[in-house]
Parts: C-alpha cells; structure tokens; sequence
C-alpha cells in the first residue's frame, strides 16, 4: 500500500495520527530527557500493513536509535511496547504471556480477516476505558506464578546497544573509538536466537525468546507438598537479624489460623504451624521463591514429622532439611573405631611387647648382704636391651669424644667444680 496522500486515499480514515508512542521502560531509556522526531504516516505497520506514525528518538549515550514498528492498535490489542513488542506489564514474549495465562489469541493473517478484526478491535478499543486489555487478554482474570517468576523487574538498557560492525568483522573499519557501532565478535549464525521476526513474536509462534524461557521455566525448582497429611509446618530460612515475629505473623496470617512461629536465633531460621493442611499448602504455594521480607529474600520449605525423624536419624552427608550435600575435598577421613577390648586379656598398660617373658626382663632386685651396691649407671638396666621401653645406651668410654660432660657435677662452668677436681686430685 502506497502512503503518498495525493496517490491513494483508500480507507485514509482508519490511518493512525498519534501524538505519543506507546513503549515499554527499557525502550525509552534511562534519560528523562528525551528528543523525538515524528513523522505522520511514515510507514506501513508491519502487522496490519496501515500507514501509521513513526516516532524516532535516541534511548542514551552511546545507544543505537529506534523506532517504533507497528502501530497503537495492534499494540493495544496484545498490550506490547510498539518497538520491542514485548508484554508491557512482565517484559515477556507474547508467546509466554499467553502460554502462563492459558489463553489462546488467534489473530487472522489473511488481509481480509486481519482488516475485519482490526475494524472490530478499534471499535472495541474506543468504547473501552483505556486502563485494561481487550480481547482474550483483558478476559483473563488471574496471573501466572510461572508469569511472576520470569518476569523482568528492572529495565534491560543492554537491549539498545549498537548493532554490531560489519566492517570491524571483515578487519576493514578505520574508524576505530569514533565508529557508532559495536566492536566485538558476532554471534554463532547457528544460535537460534540470531534468527528473529518480528511476526513470529506478535503472532506467539516460533519465537526462539520464548522457547528459552519456557524451558528456563519448565526446570525452576518447586515446591511439592509431603504426602504426610499431619504435617502443617513450613520452614523459613535466612531471616537474619531484621525479621522478627511480627513480620512473620503479618505475612502468614492471610492464608489461615497460625497455630505457633517458633524463632531459632542461632540459625536464622523459623518455624510456623498453621491449624489446617490446607492453609499450609496456600502459604507455601504462595510463598515459595517470592518471600521477601526488610529487603531479605526469604527459603520457604515444608517442615518434617517428627516419627520421619526419628526414623530417618543421622544420616552421612544429609543435612537437616534432608538436601544432600557434597563431600569437601581435602577433609581428612574419619577415624578408625578402637579395637574392642577383651576382658579375659590382661591389660598392658606399659606398652610392653607381649611377646617378652617375664624371665627376660632385668627387673633390679636389692643386693645381697655384704655386698656393696654398684654406683649409677654401672648396674644392670630396669628393662631389656631390646624392649620398647628401653633408654638409650651410652657409647663405649673409647668411643666418646674427649672433653665430652656425662655428669652435673664435671660441668666446668659449675661454682666450684675446680676446686673439687683439685681437691679430689690432691687426695
């Protein structure tokens, strides 16, 4: 369809004549201060093929500029950003959005039919107050927990960088710091997500994006209810020290009757009994990986039966929520059990070898009468050469080295060794 105004004027009444686009957060930029240029009926929409206002603006410093690519009405029919056709309230494909909320919007491709359901959706969009979706989207009453999960908090302002350079690729830019364009190795061209359409995001088919997401979503951890019914307890864990009883009971009491909040200071943990197992299942389900209380993001578990307890016991490497942790390499093993002990075994307290007879040991006995003891170190040994217990024997008196001090008494920095070596000399 041409967009000349002298040229063709067929169906000029339905053509789009903005003032404003609609765009989502990170699109627009982190610059309040934002300058556009707008052009009347400056493209077709890439979805309904009707001339439509096109707004140009730059999203920041050092940022590529943008545009918007389809027009208002099918912007509100899918409630995306006209740019990156994103869902504007969780910043996520159309095909995901739908495929949380379970709705299945059906948009005709034929020109036709696309032009018939245009006409009725503008008719739709003008009696309606403008602050809800139209269509299967503003029919659907409840979020997603998988919707909430994956959605993007924050903007994404990565998204508008510049686009690569083809000439830096080929080693041919000469503009070096001064190129507008992005100096870094391109993508894998087998990478599914290097292929993207625009239809194929607003029509929910195809969309390498979402297909990522879905399976991020399809192995996100959950929280599945114990098949014992009597348990009514969940664990919260990583409470620090901000949380306190309060701030748990003013969480937990909307989903039912609290029984007790058992605080463990020493492991900034709790424990919270509702009255009915079905309270328990709301909260847990409600709460599970989107607790967050004073800015702490909170571990909600489902406690454990005390007869399960009992029974399971200590077990290796089982922590106490019953999660398997990994061994830490460079731990050193545990010790051996001592052997047991045989009570008809005599004890040997010494150490001796029990091989020795107790002939063999050189037990000192007194002297017989008449018979002067030996001087120290001259007698027989208390034990056996060769035990274990034995001390070490003194070398032979050929085998020392001169000068060498055996006794206290020949030290020669000893007060008065002199004088009783000369002493002793002279005697």
């Amino acid at each position: 369809m041409a967009t000349s105004l002298g040229s063709n004027t067929y169906n000029r009444q339905n053509w789009e004549d903005a003032d404003f686009p609609i765009l989502c957060q990170t699109c627009l930029g982190e610059n309040p201060y934002i300058r556009m240029t707008k052009e009347k009926y400056g493209k077709e929409c890439k979805i309904c093929a009707r001339p439509f206002t096109v707004f140009r603006w730059c999203p920041g410093t050092r940022m590529r500029f943008k545009k918007t690519e389809v027009c208002q009405t099918c912007s509100k029919m899918k409630n995306v950003c006209q740019t990156c056709l994103l869902d504007l309230e969780y910043g996520l494909p159309i095909q995901v959005r739908d495929t949380g909320l379970a709705i299945k919007d059906e948009v005709p491709k034929s020109d036709v039919n696309k032009e018939y359901y245009t006409q009725n959706m503008e008719r739709e969009i003008a009696n309606s107050d403008g602050t809800r979706a139209v269509g299967q989207l503003g029919k659907a009453t409840s979020s997603s927990d998988m919707l909430l999960k994956l959605a993007r908090t924050t903007p994404y302002y990565k998204r508008n960088r510049p686009h690569i350079c083809s000439f830096w690729v080929k080693g041919e830019c000469k503009r070096g710091e001064e190129c507008p364009y992005r100096h870094e190795k391109p993508t894998d061209p087998d990478d599914p997500l290097a292929d993207q359409n625009i239809k194929d995001r607003y029509y929910g088919i195809n969309d390498p994006v979402a297909d990522k997401l879905l399976k991020r979503a399809s192995t996100m951890p959950r929280l599945d209810p114990p098949e014992d019914k009597s348990i009514t307890t969940l664990y919260i864990g990583g409470l620090g020290d901000t949380v306190t009883d309060g701030d748990l009971k003013s969480h937990f009491y909307q989903f039912g009757e609290i029984r007790t909040i058992t605080i463990v200071q020493r492991q900034q943990c709790a424990f919270i009994q509702f009255a009915t197992r079905q309270a328990a299942e709301m909260a847990a389900e409600k709460s599970f990986n989107k607790l967050i209380i004073n800015g702490r993001r909170l571990t909600v578990k489902w406690g454990r039966s005390q007869a399960a307890r009992g029974k399971e016991g200590i077990k290796d490497g089982v922590s106490e929520m019953g999660t398997r942790l990994d061994p830490v390499p460079g731990l050193p093993g545990a010790l051996p059990l001592p052997p047991a002990l045989d009570e008809e075994a005599p004890a040997n307290y010494f150490n001796l070898d029990p091989s020795t007879s107790p002939a063999v040991m050189n037990i000192a006995l007194p002297p017989p009468p008449g018979i002067n003891p030996p001087p120290p170190g001259f007698g027989p040994p208390m034990f056996h050469p060769m035990g274990p217990m034995a001390p070490p024997m003194p070398p032979p008196m050929s085998m020392r080295p001169p000068g060498q001090i055996h006794y206290p008494s020949q030290d020669p920095q000893r007060m008065g060794a002199h004088a009783a070596h000369g002493s002793r000399h002279s005697e």
